[in-house]
């Protein structure tokens, strides 16, 4: 590992990691699942999975807090949860998710990721189009299952992270936010949550920075492409967007399985 952490790069690894940035700044922008265009080409780039998987997240963050102060004005809280007291949970549980990444084998973990972004594309489709033919909004879920929910979605962030903006989405807009308002507060949330992840690993030795650096300069740019898309594209546009990436994404990680 230690070589890895300070090897240089030739003109094609540079050339991957950069595009594989952009793509994933503008993805995460949009829907989530940036870490599932890094992770595969840091490991083409000859990273082990579980450096990949620390590296991605050191060189995703940057991008991600630039995504969430470009969208800022469409931040706002859950109907029973304050947007303060997600963002504490969000960073809080970054933190315990980072040091269960440290102490603990990613494999068993990530054999669960593909249900859990199944799950929250579901999740998602049927709270923004399975409630259409109702008269009356269905009740939000209590301020504490939201707590919860978030919770274990910004530890999951910490510790694996791919998906975390889908399944913040599905939470979010179950709980009866708009769709556009709950993508720009999952921005933010998801780059608290990676903030307080990567101070973690930061001082962990195990970040390999110059591939960190080189996706993190084009995530930075997508992050910001995608997030002034975000504030343009129509609202159905938006859905069937973060549907079609889940789906895609589900279908990925079981092949990839």
């Amino acid at each position: 590992m230690s070589a890895a952490l300070t090897a240089p790069l030739d003109l094609a690894t540079i050339a991957l990691l950069l595009a594989a940035g952009l793509w994933a700044g503008a993805q995460n922008a949009l829907a989530g699942g940036g870490s599932f265009i890094t992770l595969p080409a840091l490991i083409l780039a000859g990273l082990d999975p579980k450096l990949a998987n620390i590296t991605s997240t050191m060189a995703l963050f940057p991008g991600q807090i630039t995504t969430g102060l470009a969208g800022r004005k469409l931040v706002a809280g859950a109907e029973r949860l304050s947007f303060r007291a997600l963002a504490i949970i969000s960073f809080a549980g970054g933190i315990g998710g980072a040091f269960l990444l440290i102490i603990t084998p990613a494999r068993l973990f990530a054999a669960m990721v593909p249900w859990l972004v199944l799950v929250a594309t579901l999740v998602f489709a049927w709270s923004t189009y399975g409630r259409r033919n109702h008269d009356t909004p269905p009740v939000p879920p209590p301020a504490w299952v939201s707590a919860l929910i978030q919770t274990v979605i910004a530890t999951y962030g910490g510790f694996f992270g791919g998906g975390a903006g889908i399944m913040t989405l599905a939470a979010l807009t179950l709980a009866r936010m708009p769709v556009r308002n709950a993508a720009g507060t999952k921005n933010v949330l998801i780059a608290l949550a990676n903030l307080s992840a990567a101070i973690v690993f930061a001082f962990s030795g195990a970040v390999a920075w110059t591939y960190a650096l080189t996706i993190g300069l084009g995530a930075i740019a997508g992050g910001y492409a995608g997030a002034r898309l975000l504030t343009v594209l129509p609202d159905r546009v938006l859905r069937v967007a973060v549907i079609v990436i889940g789906a895609a994404l589900t279908v990925g990680l079981f092949l990839r399985g």
